[in-house]
C-alpha cells in the first residue's frame, strides 16, 4: 500500500478532449494520483465543469492555463480560479512583476497556489534563441524564477534538470513542480528536458507531472502505482 503523501505528489494531466474522456480517467486512476491537472484542451471544451469533476472525486485540482495577460485581467482569472476551489493554478513568469504581483494579492488567503511557468520543458536553447532569449535554459529558468519568487508567487515549473539550480538559488521554500517526468526506457514524446522520477525528488522536485507514460500505458494502474512507489523509494516523502 503506498502512502497518502506519495500519491500527494503524484500529477495526473487530463490531456483529453472533452469531459467524459476526463471523467473516464479520474474514475480509473483517482486512487493512484493525488492531483488531476485541468490544461487549456480540456479547460476550453468542458470549463468549470471539469474542475468540479476532479473534486466529486476527492482530488486536488491543478488548473494550468498558464496566464499571461495585464495586471487586471490576470488578477481577475486568479481570483475566478480561487472561487473554483482549484489547488494549483499557472501564470507565465514573462508575464512581468506587476502582473505578478497582482495575481498572487488577488488569491491571498485562499487555498489557490499559483505557480509560476518559466520555460516550457518542450524549449531547448535553440528554441530559446529562436524567440530572443539569451543564455542557457538554465539561465532563463533562474532568471524567471527569481523574478517570481520575489513577487509572491508560491512555486514553480520547471524541468528536472533546473530543479537543483533553482533550490541552490531560492532555497526549500518554492513549490517545485516537474512536467517531463518519462520512467527509464520511456519514450521522450516532445520532451526535450525529461528526468526518470527519481532523478527529479533527488533534485528537489515536490510534484511530479506524469502523462503519457501512464494514460497510454497497457496497464495504467499498475504504471500510476509504479510512479508512486518509486516516489516512496526515493525517501522524499
Amino acid at each position: 500500500m503506498v502512502s497518502v503523501s506519495a500519491r500527494s505528489r503524484l500529477v495526473l494531466p487530463l490531456d483529453v478532449p472533452d469531459l467524459a474522456s476526463a471523467a473516464g480517467l479520474i474514475e480509473q486512476l483517482s486512487a493512484e494520483a493525488g492531483v488531476f491537472k485541468v490544461g487549456l484542451e480540456l479547460f476550453t471544451a468542458a470549463g468549470p465543469s471539469a474542475v468540479e469533476r476532479v473534486h466529486q472525486a476527492g482530488s486536488a485540482c491543478f488548473l494550468d492555463l498558464k496566464l499571461h495577460d495585464i495586471p487586471k485581467t490576470m488578477a481577475s482569472a486568479a481570483r475566478a480560479a480561487a472561487v473554483l476551489g482549484v489547488r494549483y493554478l499557472t501564470v507565465h513568469a514573462a508575464a512581468g512583476p506587476h502582473a505578478l504581483r497582482a495575481s498572487a494579492e488577488a488569491v491571498r488567503g485562499s487555498e489557490t497556489q499559483l505557480l509560476a511557468v518559466t520555460v516550457l520543458t518542450s524549449l531547448d536553447a535553440a528554441e530559446l534563441a529562436a524567440i530572443g532569449l539569451s543564455g542557457t535554459p538554465t539561465e532563463a529558468v533562474t532568471r524567471l524564477a527569481r523574478l517570481a519568487t520575489d513577487a509572491g508567487i508560491d512555486g514553480l515549473v520547471c524541468s528536472a534538470q533546473e530543479c537543483a539550480a533553482l533550490r541552490q538559488e531560492l532555497g526549500p521554500k518554492p513549490l517545485l513542480v516537474v512536467p517531463g517526468i518519462r520512467p527509464a526506457g520511456a519514450a521522450l514524446d516532445d520532451q526535450r528536458r525529461t528526468a526518470t522520477p527519481t532523478q527529479a525528488l533527488a533534485d528537489g522536485a515536490d510534484l511530479l507531472v506524469v502523462g503519457r507514460p501512464i494514460r497510454d500505458a497497457n496497464d495504467p494502474i499498475a504504471a500510476a502505482r509504479a510512479i508512486v512507489r518509486e516516489i516512496e523509494r526515493a525517501g522524499s516523502v
